[in-house]
């Protein structure tokens, strides 16, 4: 009996040696949370006739550059200049004249030195789908009685309509007063190019003069052609605003614009790149 209790106490008091399955497992150091990208905006002011190619350029370089948000504010170049003037936010100007950027170089609102020249554009004569008017030349511009619509001299575009009506007056071919009878047939005059195209796309003028872009990104309208000899190439430039809120951003946003993608989409929608 004694031999028994000494060999049971014995076996209680002796520690069992720890099996692995005792032994806590080393566990690795957490991963370090990769930080999602700092969301940046960007707002860029552009000409009406830019709305469908910076459109594209601006879903592309959003793709490009995570936490970017590029906002556009289209319309004539002589409202955005006006606009910028009267403080409004922008970070980019990108104008259809070189014109409206001299505005803003002199106001001190643009680098003279950082604006650059992105494209060029010609204009074209418009028509509605149906053609009610049965216009087929240039000469029927001047018929009594036509419905013309063109750009406010304001506008670049329209300034540049009223260029080519003069060169036509000048060409033996229609007459000098061929001006006279086109301007006598005009119904209104828009504010941008995009209200020209709207009112002859919906009927409400018999012709218009716009710019080859607009023309394709409404591709249910007829034109008519300018000669080169009479059209006029109106140059786009682009530049950042002196007091953009991300000035680096802006910069990387025109050096795509300017790359052979950026160029590549302008192309697309009719203009002619500068590169």
């Amino acid at each position: 009996m004694i031999a028994l209790l000494i060999f049971f106490f014995a076996a209680c008091g002796t520690p069992a040696p720890p099996t692995s399955a005792t032994i806590p497992a080393t566990q690795p150091p957490a991963a370090t949370a990769t930080s999602a990208p700092a969301s940046q905006k960007l707002t860029v002011f552009a000409a009406a006739s830019l709305t469908q190619a910076f459109g594209d350029i601006g879903k592309a370089f959003e793709a490009a550059n995570s936490g970017v948000t590029v906002t556009f504010n289209f319309a004539g170049s002589q409202t955005l200049a006006t606009q910028i003037q009267q403080g409004a936010p922008a970070d980019i100007f990108a104008s259809a004249s070189g014109t409206n950027m001299d505005t803003l170089v002199t106001g001190g609102l643009v680098d003279k030195a950082a604006s650059r020249n992105f494209l060029t554009n010609i204009l074209v004569v418009i028509l509605p789908p149906a053609n009610p008017a049965n216009v087929q030349t240039l000469q029927d511009l001047a018929k009594p009685g036509l419905k013309v619509v063109l750009g406010d001299v304001t506008v670049p575009a329209g300034k540049y309509a009223s260029q080519i009506l003069d060169n036509m007056s000048k060409d033996p071919t229609y007459g000098t007063d061929f001006i006279t009878k086109v301007l006598a047939n005009v119904v209104s005059n828009e504010t941008d190019v995009k209200q020209v195209v709207a009112k002859v796309q919906l009927g409400e003028a018999d012709a218009g003069i716009v710019y080859v872009s607009d023309a394709i990104a409404v591709p249910t309208l007829k034109t008519i052609e300018i000669p080169a000899n009479l059209n006029v190439i109106a140059t786009y430039p682009i530049a950042p605003l002196i007091k953009s809120a991300n000035p680096a951003l802006a910069a990387h946003f025109i050096t795509y614009v300017l790359s052979s993608d950026g160029q590549a989409t302008l192309k697309k929608w009719g203009f002619t790149p500068i590169k």
